[in-house]
């Protein structure tokens, strides 16, 4: 683009206006910055390679060069990371966040402590703030992890639980219990 005019100040700074109505301004150490036409579009090329942008709109994107990684401020308040190996996070204003990983697994963290991920597959993942933990798997089957037991249900409506002190149960949809102590040796078993 032609230059209108060029200015160079004492503290080094030189401000060049070109025809198009942009401003370039050059700082001593090598950062630079370029105000659009509008006067709203501003770009800040710093001398370490990050990059900012603020729209017309407000939004503001900075690259991070060294970390090779791109964060955006919406004017609602919403953020997003994006890292070089495909990680996205979103940070929402009201507090809850969610992450999707390179392999497209979503996570959300919620403001009340509980947590929620979904895998590929299928399988969702649901953390309680009590750290009780329900997995739900693509098969039908469903998980329930508290700090007293594990137990499965199956889709057939077959129910096993594994007590901390390592005994299992086992209730079949015909109304059998089996009952096993840690060692695996059965305990009771009523066989309908």
């Amino acid at each position: 683009e032609e230059i209108q005019r060029e200015t160079a100040y004492p503290d080094g700074k030189v401000e060049k206006v070109l025809k198009n109505g942009c401003h370039l301004i050059f700082f001593p150490n090598g950062t630079w910055k370029k105000v659009g036409s509008d006067g709203k579009t501003v770009t800040i090329t710093f001398f370490n390679g990050d990059v900012k942008q603020i729209m017309p709109d407000q939004t503001v994107i900075y690259y991070y060069a060294d970390a090779k990684t791109t964060h955006t401020t919406y004017t609602d308040g919403l953020e997003v990371l994006q890292f070089s190996n495909g990680q996205i996070e979103k940070h929402y204003p009201d507090g809850k966040k969610e992450i999707t990983f390179p392999d497209q697994t979503i996570k959300s963290l919620f403001t009340d402590g509980q947590e929620e991920s979904i895998f590929p597959d299928g399988t969702v993942v649901r953390v309680q703030r009590d750290g009780t933990k329900t997995i739900e798997f693509n098969n039908g089957q469903r998980e329930l992890h508290t700090a007293q037991f594990k137990r499965r249900e199956y889709p057939d409506g077959t129910v096993k639980t594994v007590y901390t002190n390592g005994q299992q149960e086992t209730k079949y949809v015909s109304g059998r219990v089996r009952i096993k102590d840690k060692d695996g040796n059965i305990i009771m078993d009523t066989k309908l």
